[in-house]
């Protein structure tokens, strides 16, 4: 063996026996790890207004559908599907020229008994006047009658006087009688005269009160105001030839075009989406809590951006179908956008009346099942507890369970074991 190789063989055995002796030295004891650090809270016993999801979908806070009572066809139509309108805005115009000339028809009419009835009026205050007039005259008659009689009456009875004293002659006597018999059948024929203008005048009344001739121009004016009556309704009808919308809206259907008679079919259908409605459907359970007003968001994942939308409880609407479990609640929502179409579908959160209990973190549950949190006892150790939820707002819940005052680990999906130390901020 050379002298190189010799001097690599006692290198190599002396580095072997520098490893052998290392592999063979004692070795020192690992440290104990400490126990892990977590997060706690304290149970503690208050109120929460839990929310519940329902799923539901958009609907139009009213449906107008307009029809037009006229049977004229149609000039304009000034709206198509799709139009944002306002209330009172036109949506189409019906022909009216026959209206047209009806309405000047019962004008003319009107314009014609206006004038009867001043004529009658006038005709009327004469006749009157006239028989006021007629009866003093026969009064007049009556008394000149009267004086007449009388004097001859007295002219007879001188007569009769003279006769027997034999300064008259029978003759005379007899001219005298008889000439106050037709004295006499005067004044009764100027009296029936004087009757006959009284009943005149008596019926003939006057033009503020009663009688014949109040009552023709009251005849005569209740002719015009038909007529005037006639013309209004002629207006109406030509105002409804303007078919205008009644509510700020959408039209989603058009059913008549111009040169169209309207019939008795829906002509325009208007959505008015501002506000609007989300109809969401619950359960028995679920609406057990709910009251008119409580505040809701509503969630359209349609939108981008998942748009949320805020309103109130409108309605908690009873079983849809008799038998069933289906409940509806209405949510209405300002729209004023009109992000919001009828027809999509949306997630609504509704708050509830309050719950009181003892309030848990919801990130302390263990499990999506919320039946359970870690507790920690008093000598640190890990133990779980079963809980059953009553209610919760999102972020905190009330359960049975467990007491107020209790610590528990905060995160529960912390991976700890069952008994296992740990370590935490007092």
């Amino acid at each position: 063996m050379s002298p190189s190789e010799r001097l690599s063989r006692r290198l190599f055995c002396a580095a072997f026996a520098i490893l052998a002796a290392g592999g063979c030295a004692h070795r020192a004891a690992p440290a104990a790890s400490p126990a892990p650090y977590v997060d706690t809270t304290v149970t503690s016993f208050g109120a929460i207004e839990p929310a519940r999801e329902l799923a539901g979908v958009v609907a139009p806070y009213q449906n107008v559908a307009i029809q037009s009572s006229l049977s004229e066809p149609a000039d304009a139509v000034y709206v198509r599907e799709g139009d944002t309108v306002r209330a009172g805005q036109p949506l189409a115009l019906l022909d009216t020229s026959d209206l047209q000339a009806q309405l000047q028809s019962d004008l003319a009419t009107a314009n014609s008994n206006h004038a009867s009835t001043v004529h009658t009026t006038f005709q009327g205050s004469l006749t009157i006047d006239q028989g006021v007039d007629t009866e003093r005259n026969d009064q007049a008659a009556v008394a000149q009658a009267q004086q007449t009689l009388n004097n001859d009456q007295h002219n007879l009875q001188r007569d009769q006087a003279l006769l027997n004293q034999g300064y008259v002659s029978q003759q005379s006597v007899d001219a005298q009688a008889t000439l106050v018999r037709n004295d006499q059948q005067a004044l009764n024929s100027a009296k029936a005269s004087l009757a006959s203008a009284q009943s005149t005048v008596a019926a003939n009344g006057t033009m503020s009160g009663q009688g014949l001739q109040a009552s023709a121009v009251q005849q005569s004016a209740a002719q015009e105001q038909v007529a005037m009556a006639q013309a209004q309704l002629v207006r109406v009808q030509i105002a409804k030839a303007s078919i205008v919308s009644p509510i700020d809206g959408v039209i989603v259907n058009r059913n008549l075009n111009p040169g169209e008679y309207p019939g008795n079919r829906e002509l325009f259908t208007i959505q008015q989406i501002n506000p609007i409605y989300a109809v969401l459907h619950a359960s028995s359970e679920e609406v057990a809590r709910i009251v008119n007003g409580a505040p809701a968001t509503v969630i359209a994942e349609d939108l981008v951006g998942a748009a949320h939308f805020s309103g109130h409880v409108v309605g908690v609407l009873n079983q849809i179908n008799p038998g069933s479990t289906d409940f509806e609640v209405k949510v209405v929502l300002p729209n004023p956008a009109q992000r919001l179409r009828p027809g999509m579908v949306v997630q609504g959160t509704i708050a509830t009346t309050p719950i009181r209990g003892v309030r848990v973190p919801v990130i302390a549950f263990t499990d999506d099942n919320h039946d359970a949190v870690m507790a920690v006892e008093s000598d640190d150790t890990v133990k779980t507890v079963k809980v059953a939820e009553v209610g919760s707002d999102g972020t905190t819940s009330v359960v049975t369970g467990i007491d107020a005052g209790a610590r528990i680990i905060a995160n529960g999906q912390m991976s700890l074991g069952e008994g296992e130390k740990v370590s935490y901020h007092q």
